[in-house]
């Protein structure tokens, strides 16, 4: 994988984890309205999206671990942030959907 490659990987990951936090937090928006089956529809969605995002980190995972080492940029690096504070919002809009549907 080359350099150009790396960062279309990157900008991915970065694409499909705004999708998956865009999704959980409008998911956590439809449970404050009472929308339940929206809100569960939407976490589906956010869920969804950020398999996506963590397929193309697990093959930059893959790769490395074959001996395809990269030279680690500042895209990727902002592409992991996402990912991982995506997967957070998503876990804890979860949890806030819960709240909301037991209140």
């Amino acid at each position: 994988m080359n350099q150009t490659q790396l960062t279309e990987t990157a900008f991915q990951i970065i694409l499909f984890a705004g999708n998956g936090k865009s999704s959980a937090m409008e998911a956590i928006h439809a449970a404050k309205e009472g929308n339940f089956a929206v809100a569960d529809d939407l976490i589906k969605t956010a869920s969804d999206e950020l398999t996506n995002a963590h397929n193309f980190q697990t093959k930059l995972l893959h790769d490395e671990a074959n001996g395809d080492k990269k030279d680690i940029n500042l895209i990727l690096i902002h592409s992991q942030d996402h990912l991982m504070n995506a997967m957070t919002i998503k876990d804890l809009a979860i949890e806030i959907i819960d709240i909301y549907r037991n209140k």
